[in-house]
């Protein structure tokens, strides 16, 4: 039975233009207005099973829902005594996940000339289209959807398991090899923006934490004449407030009541949203005060916080600097200090205490070099800001691009 229903999925798809349901994207480029034609996806691919024949034969690689990575990137160690016997790939090789396909673990290897992949990988070569257009088309929506379709419900909620039967026989629109050849140069231009954008957001982020560290350390001095900085406990310059949990029963999500932020969540893009309200609030933060979250994952967080008033939970610390320290040089001097305080945190429920907190030794500049300090810093933060905003720009723009392109 099963097999009749994938036939007559097939035959379907391949009649399809026959039918007058010409399948065309909503987006083309000039010159081309043919009908694109379905093709089972098993004909397009060649399933393949080169293994290794010994111990680190190749660079050990893994494939994510976010691309081809080196297993040292997203892994501290091998996943397995040995990988030998390991599939061999090189470039252009398709990897598909066998359990995780359904959440768009689907890559075509463009990063590495060669390489190695576990055995629960399946590979295959790229026989009947474009290798450029599968890799930009496979990491679309539209291919995720096509993978989903081929999996059923499996052990548990968060599992379903690959038919891969079904998946051989669902056809794949496409069009001729001149407009796949067209959309691929395309659609790799956008990919080549992106990647150069993420690679400046992420020099700039390491230029920022390179700047941060040597100011704070004395390596850098932007003031001609400074003067000697001098010695405090972070206690003696700012009031520590921490946060407080209610009930749920005492808060609510539809704007009734003080803001109340209540964990790690509520920092997103190095600023602080708001979506539960309380009745019964007692931790204030105020603008300007520096958000350190202390408990959680999310543990050694920093915020300067952009609201006028709002209750804080158990999660945070607000930092409300003294006259001796501007707001700007206390959230950058927090930063500089946060990673050395999530070190010392005992476990994510205890987290950083008060007294570590309040127990760092810092150094103090003017408040004419402070000034200087954070002017310099916010100028990082504002072109890191800009870029970021770039990428977000170029990644929505290529996404709906694919959503036109593709059918």
């Amino acid at each position: 039975d099963r097999r009749q229903r994938q036939m007559c999925i097939r035959d379907r798809a391949l009649s399809s233009s026959s039918n007058g349901l010409d399948k065309r994207p909503k987006l083309r480029f000039p010159g081309f207005d043919e009908s694109w034609k379905a093709t089972p996806f098993g004909e397009l691919v060649h399933e393949f099973s080169d293994r290794t024949k010994e111990e680190d034969e190749d660079t050990l690689l893994s494939a994510a829902i976010e691309g081809m990575f080196l297993n040292t990137e997203l892994f501290g160690h091998q996943r397995g005594a040995s990988n030998k016997g390991y599939k061999k790939i090189k470039y252009g090789t398709m990897v598909l996940s066998t359990q995780n396909l359904h959440l768009g673990n689907a890559n075509v290897n463009q990063r590495f000339e060669h390489g190695m992949v576990s055995p629960a990988y399946k590979t295959y070569e790229i026989t009947g289209c474009s290798v450029d257009l599968m890799a930009q088309w496979i990491k679309s929506e539209a291919a995720k959807r096509f993978f989903y379709n081929a999996t059923t419900v499996g052990a548990s909620v968060c599992r379903r398991n690959v038919e891969w039967d079904t998946l051989y026989e669902q056809p794949l629109y496409l069009p001729s090899i001149a407009e796949q050849d067209k959309l691929a140069k395309f659609l790799t231009l956008i990919s080549d923006r992106i990647t150069k954008q993420q690679q400046y957001v992420s020099s700039l982020k390491k230029y920022k934490r390179g700047a941060i560290k040597s100011l704070f350390t004395q390596e850098l001095t932007l003031a001609e004449n400074t003067t000697k900085w001098e010695r405090h406990k972070l206690s003696d310059l700012i009031t520590l407030q921490s946060g407080q949990d209610f009930a749920p029963s005492d808060y609510n999500d539809h704007g009734e009541g003080i803001p109340y932020m209540t964990g790690a969540s509520c920092i997103v893009d190095g600023k602080t949203v708001v979506s539960r309200w309380t009745t019964l609030p007692r931790c204030f933060a105020y603008y300007g005060d520096t958000l350190l979250v202390c408990k959680g994952s999310g543990s050694g967080a920093v915020v300067m916080l952009s609201q006028d008033k709002v209750h804080i939970a158990r999660q945070f610390m607000a930092l409300r600097p003294h006259k001796m320290m501007t707001k700007g040089f206390c959230f950058y001097l927090t930063l500089h200090l946060s990673e050395k305080m999530k070190q010392s945190a005992t476990g994510l429920i205890e987290g950083i205490d008060r007294k570590t907190v309040l127990n760092q030794d810092v150094l103090l500049p003017s408040i004419m070099e402070q000034e200087q300090i954070v002017s310099f810093l916010s100028a990082i933060e504002k072109s890191l800001l800009t870029h970021e905003l770039i990428l977000k720009s170029l990644v929505s723009t290529k996404k709906g691009l694919m959503q036109q392109l593709f059918i």
